[in-house]
C-alpha cells in the first residue's frame, strides 16, 4: 500500500510554512517533506512537526542563493569548500527533525564549465557528504530533474544518476525517482522502476504536463502506485506537485490511501 507525504513547499501555500503541517495533518498526511527548513530554527520546525503527528521524511542540503537562481552547488568546481560548509548544517536540522534522509543538489554549472571536471566535484562532494551522514544513520539522496523547468541543471536522466551512485561506491546514497522529471526526460517509467528500484531512495509523483495533482494528464499513476507494491518498495511517495486550486481540495485522488 502506497505511503504518501504532502510536500510542503508546493502543496498548502494557503497558508505560512510552519501552518502546514497541521493542515496536512488535518487532510490525513501522516508524513511532509519540504525544500528547505533553514528559515526557521529547527527547534521551531520539529515542534511544529510533533505537535501535528508527523514524520518529516526528506529535505534538501542548503543550495546556495536560491533567489539568485542557485540550484546547489555539489558539481560547481571551485565551491568545494562552501559545500562541505553545509553539511553539517543539514545534518543538524536532520537531527533535530529526525529526517533519516536528504537531497543533495547538483546544481547549475556556467554554460563553459568542463562536464568532466563538474563530474569529478560531484562525485568528491558526494563521497564526502554520504560518510558524513552514514554516521548518523542516514541516506543522501541525488534526483535527476528536467531542463524545461531547471535548464542547465547538471543531472537530468535516470542511468547518468545510478553511474554516479555507483562510482561514488557509498551504500547510503540513493537516487530520488521524481516520476514528474523522469516522464519529461525519459519516459519508459514503468521500466525503470522495475530496473532501478533497489536502489531508489525516495519518489516522487506530480502530474504530466503542468506539475499538478497526478490524477490527469499522461501517465496512470494509480498503475504505477501497483507497480511500486508490486516490486516491493517500501518508501514514501511525495506529493511534490502545485495544486490546481486548494490544497485540500485536491486531494480526491489520495484520499483512499490517507
Amino acid at each position: 500500500m502506497p505511503r504518501f507525504a504532502a510536500n510542503l513547499s508546493m502543496m498548502y501555500q494557503e497558508h505560512a510554512f510552519l501552518d502546514r503541517f497541521a493542515a496536512a495533518a488535518a487532510d490525513g498526511f501522516r508524513a511532509v517533506e519540504f525544500l528547505f527548513p533553514y528559515a526557521h530554527p529547527a527547534a521551531e520546525v520539529a515542534a511544529r512537526l510533533r505537535g501535528a503527528g508527523l514524520a518529516n521524511v526528506l529535505f534538501n542540503f542548503p543550495p546556495g542563493n536560491w533567489d539568485a537562481g542557485e540550484r546547489g552547488m555539489a558539481a560547481i568546481p571551485g565551491r568545494e569548500a562552501e559545500f562541505a560548509s553545509t553539511i553539517a548544517k543539514a545534518l543538524e536540522y536532520a537531527m533535530v527533525l529526525d529526517c533519516p534522509r536528504l537531497h543533495v543538489m547538483a546544481g547549475i554549472p556556467s554554460p563553459d564549465a568542463d562536464r568532466a571536471a563538474c563530474r569529478a566535484t560531484y562525485v568528491a562532494n558526494l563521497r564526502l557528504a554520504a560518510a558524513a551522514a552514514a554516521k548518523s544513520g542516514r541516506e543522501v539522496l541525488i534526483e535527476p530533474i528536467n531542463t524545461r523547468d531547471m535548464p542547465g541543471y547538471f543531472l537530468n536522466r535516470q542511468d547518468e544518476a545510478h553511474r554516479i551512485r555507483e562510482e561514488v561506491g557509498a551504500p547510503n546514497l540513493k537516487v530520488q525517482l521524481d516520476l514528474y522529471h523522469c516522464q519529461i526526460m525519459e519516459g519508459d517509467l514503468a521500466a525503470k522502476i522495475r530496473r532501478d528500484i533497489a536502489h531508489v531512495g525516495h519518489v516522487q509523483v506530480a502530474g504530466v504536463p503542468e506539475r499538478h495533482e497526478p490524477d490527469r494528464g499522461e501517465v496512470s499513476f494509480p498503475f504505477l502506485f501497483d507497480l511500486l507494491d508490486e516490486v516491493g518498495y517500501r518508501g514514501w511517495i511525495g506529493c511534490e506537485y502545485r495544486p490546481r486550486a486548494g490544497s485540500s481540495a485536491g486531494l480526491g485522488w489520495v484520499r483512499r490511501w490517507l
